[in-house]
């Protein structure tokens, strides 16, 4: 009987678009930079400094850092014993199950991947033979740097899936770009503030915890997410207000209110004057 195998890792086939492949030897001093892809270093001997975001890693032969799109880095050289050699590709189109998309999410949070013994001879070996079918300039290498590559994401995922929690959306993941998911926030409740959203939906929709959530838009913006969805809200209200369109009962649907009293309490809160009144003045 033929035995019949399903994707229990990504949604759709994996298919990474390589954009950029390379040998580095001795990093040198870098600006803080970010790119639209995931970018993956792995460090194939010596020791280094790397630094993601705000916080500065030591590495070392084996290990594996993961900088996801919008996430500033760069490499350091803060004495003369950062003498490494890296391996560094930057690809994108990558759905793995369970994370955003052309996202690589870590169960601690962070960007260094410790991988076992195992994993890091194999991971080495897909990084030498990338470099060497890079360099051979042979028709079809793009295939076969493909194909180490997809063999490299299948080692990462597994080494992901052994920590991880049961459900991803339970954890705060440091390794985002703060910035990046804050605005993805803000674009969320913008597009769908007429539905019913709660902090909890907001979370599950960005694959994060609530309270992490809460902390890095207070953060970025000095309000919390809720009430970031409220002024959307009202201000959407007023408008309609302004046109004269509809009743005020219809105007709280419209904007995600179900019970007309809450909405026109709110209102009153955040304007100072009812709904009621506020259309009789500028009428």
């Amino acid at each position: 009987m033929m035995q019949k195998f399903y994707s229990d890792m990504v949604r759709q086939e994996l298919n990474p678009t390589i954009l950029y492949c390379s040998k580095v030897k001795d990093s040198h001093f870098t600006e803080l930079h970010t790119h639209p892809n995931i970018e993956i270093a792995y460090i194939l001997s010596g020791t280094g400094h790397y630094q993601v975001e705000d916080k500065v890693y030591e590495v070392k032969q084996g290990d594996l850092l993961i900088c996801n799109p919008g996430v500033p880095h760069r490499s350091i050289i803060s004495d003369a014993s950062d003498l490494s050699l890296e391996f560094v590709i930057g690809f994108t189109d990558l759905f793995f199950q369970g994370m955003p998309d052309n996202q690589i999410v870590l169960p601690d949070g962070g960007v260094l991947l410790t991988l076992s013994d195992e994993a890091k001879r194999e991971c080495s070996r897909c990084c030498y033979e990338i470099i060497e079918e890079n360099a051979s300039k042979e028709p079809g290498r793009y295939y076969m740097i493909q194909a180490q590559m997809i063999r490299m994401l299948v080692l990462i995922y597994r080494a992901i899936s052994v920590r991880r929690e049961p459900e991803m959306v339970s954890l705060t993941f440091e390794s985002y770009s703060r910035s990046y998911v804050v605005k993805k926030i803000i674009h969320y409740i913008n597009e769908n503030y007429a539905q019913k959203i709660s902090l909890d939906q907001i979370a599950h929709n960005m694959y994060l915890s609530p309270v992490y959530i809460s902390k890095i838009f207070k953060e970025k913006t000095g309000d919390s997410p809720i009430n970031y969805l409220i002024r959307i809200r009202l201000s959407r209200a007023k408008e309609l207000l302004d046109k004269d369109t509809g009743s005020i009962k219809e105007i709280a649907a419209a904007v995600g209110y179900d019970d007309v009293y809450h909405f026109s309490k709110l209102f009153k809160k955040y304007f100072g004057v009812s709904p009621m009144n506020y259309r009789k003045s500028v009428q």
